[in-house]
């Protein structure tokens, strides 16, 4: 049988496929830390993502009542939604990517309620209740639905409505009309003005039926009456109206005086302060003026005349001298409208016996008359008092050196007469304007060297990192600690083949013989010498095949 000899290129024994076959290959130990190590980073990894969505929070609903706020984090805890309180409870935090979504399933499940319930009291109508339940029902349903529209003005932090609706019966003289109380709860530092308190009277007046305005009372956390009508307005005191009239009037005046003063005096160097006495009163005035007419020139102006004359006679007697002149007709009787009134006259020569007259006249003359009504108007400055002190003037040597000067009576006198035009002085009025002039008083500036390590950004940014940089530590720890070695050893290249380990038998088969243990040195040598000795062609046979690359053939029997 021939068999040939090959020499193949060095092989380990065993040699892994792959990296899961090298990572089964390896010890029990460095598998069990290579598991520990990758469960670790996945821990390290997790904490990570949740640390960084932890940080987004924003708030879902604040100012909520304690029983709504306990219906919406029970539904938190049903829905698996991490959440957390702000400081002293006001306000419920959820992650900011899911705030929309959680109002929307929120309000789907009728959450938050609120304190107030309006309307909605009518839908859970239970069966059965009385004429008294129902109407009850409906007022407070109105009271709430008033309540809610009244908090939503800016100003207004909360509210309560009470309604006095008394029953109706058929009389109508025995009627009784309906009326209403608002207690208000403002914001720290919000107030309400006249119109915004008239609106809310209007509000309450015109959703209850025949509700008189004048019936509404609105007060406010203080218990001061806000709707006070015209008769005690006065006692009452200024209202917020009056007193933002006078703070502005008080503001615009300091304003005239800094603005005029500053580019004299210096920044800083300047405090003013403009005291107004503001006149709110009401006053109306009615005079009427008669002008009668005097003088030839006068105008005269008849309204009414009436005249009354009456003649008797007692029978015609003879009288006089008998000729031509005591037989002509009396002259008629003239009245003047002005002068002595003349003697009545029946006939010439004298007046005849047995005759009487009398004779009455009345005349009324138009008189001018003037009417006026005077009227003053409110908010009247009834007197100004402006207060200014001006800091000491600094004067700078040659030196650089910056010393404190007191101003001169020249300059302080013309200080205040620019204040006095500023503000519009006015003596009669009784203002008065004082100005001086004194050094202001520094508070030394001590600054304190904060280290480093204590400063607050600092404290916070380290508070910021303290988490991501004790995970990234941790995270490094567990690699080469833990999965370094093991990937060491799984990616470790094989061990170098021992010389002679590869040469193997081929013989005609294709079957493969273990390979033989590696001869001494010396016996190679004595094998190849007497091998050289006895077949001298066989030997260069096999060195001219080595060196071109082919594989020689053994004699048989060889």
């Amino acid at each position: 049988m021939d068999t040939a000899v090959a020499h193949k290129a060095a092989l380990p024994l065993v040699e892994p496929a792959s990296f899961a076959a090298r990572m089964a290959a390896m010890p029990t130990r460095s598998k069990l830390s290579f598991g520990l190590g990758v469960a670790a980073l996945a821990g390290v990894v997790l904490a990570m993502t949740l640390w960084s969505s932890k940080g987004d929070y924003k708030v879902l609903y604040a100012n909520l009542s304690d029983k709504d706020g306990g219906a919406i984090i029970a539904q938190l805890s049903q829905m698996n939604v991490p959440y957390k309180m702000s400081e002293g409870g006001a306000a419920i935090m959820v992650p900011a990517g899911q705030v929309h979504d959680l109002r929307l399933k929120l309000a789907t499940a009728g959450l938050p309620k609120g304190s107030v319930s309006g309307y909605e009291l009518m839908d859970n109508a239970r069966f059965g209740q009385t004429q008294f339940q129902e109407r009850l029902t409906a007022q407070r349903g109105l009271e709430g639905e008033l309540t809610r529209s009244i908090t939503s003005m800016a100003a207004v932090q909360n509210a309560r409505v009470h309604l006095a609706l008394p029953n109706q019966n058929g009389f109508f003289r025995e009627q009784q009309k309906p009326s209403a109380s608002v207690l208000l709860t403002l914001h720290p530092g919000r107030t309400l003005d006249r119109a915004q308190v008239a609106g809310i009277v209007h509000l309450v007046s015109s959703s209850v039926p025949e509700l008189d305005p004048k019936a509404v009372s609105v007060l406010d956390q203080t218990g001061a009456l806000l709707t006070a009508n015209a008769d005690s307005s006065p006692a009452a005191g200024l209202d917020a109206q009056q007193l933002q009239y006078v703070n502005q009037i008080e503001t615009g005046l300091s304003k005239r005086i800094f603005d005029l003063l500053e580019p004299i005096v210096g920044r800083d160097n300047l405090r003013a302060t403009v005291a107004a006495d503001i006149d709110f009163s009401q006053t109306e005035a009615t005079s009427e003026e008669f002008k009668p007419n005097q003088g030839a020139q006068a105008k005269i102006s008849i309204r009414s005349q009436q005249v009354s004359e009456q003649n008797g006679s007692a029978g015609a007697t003879p009288s006089g001298v008998p000729g031509a002149a005591s037989n002509q007709p009396p002259v008629p009787a003239t009245a003047p409208i002005t002068g002595a009134a003349q003697p009545l006259q029946t006939a010439q020569g004298g007046g005849a016996a047995g005759s009487s007259g009398r004779r009455d006249a009345t005349t009324n003359y138009e008189v001018d008359k003037t009417v006026r009504v005077t009227r003053n108007a409110t908010g009247n400055v009834k007197r100004l008092n402006a207060a200014v002190v001006v800091n000491n003037r600094s004067v700078t040597d040659a030196k650089g050196k910056t010393t404190s000067v007191p101003l001169t009576s020249d300059e302080i006198e013309k200080l205040n007469a620019l204040v006095r035009e500023s503000i519009g002085f006015n003596q009669e009025r009784g203002d008065s304007v004082k100005v001086i002039n004194a050094p202001f008083k520094v508070d030394p500036v001590t600054n304190v060297d904060v280290p480093l390590w204590k400063q607050p950004e600092i404290i916070d940014l380290l508070r910021s990192l303290a988490v991501p940089t004790g995970l990234a530590l941790v995270a490094m720890l567990v690699f080469f600690g833990l999965l370094r070695p093991a990937l060491k050893i799984a990616l470790a290249p094989p061990p170098a083949p021992v010389p002679g380990a590869a040469l193997t038998e081929v013989v005609d088969d294709t079957n493969e013989l273990p390979a033989l243990p590696a001869p001494k040195r010396s016996e190679h040598l004595e094998s190849a010498r007497a091998l050289a000795k006895e077949n001298p062609a066989a030997v260069a046979g096999i060195v001219r095949g080595w060196v071109n690359g082919e594989t020689v053939p053994a004699k048989q029997g060889a």
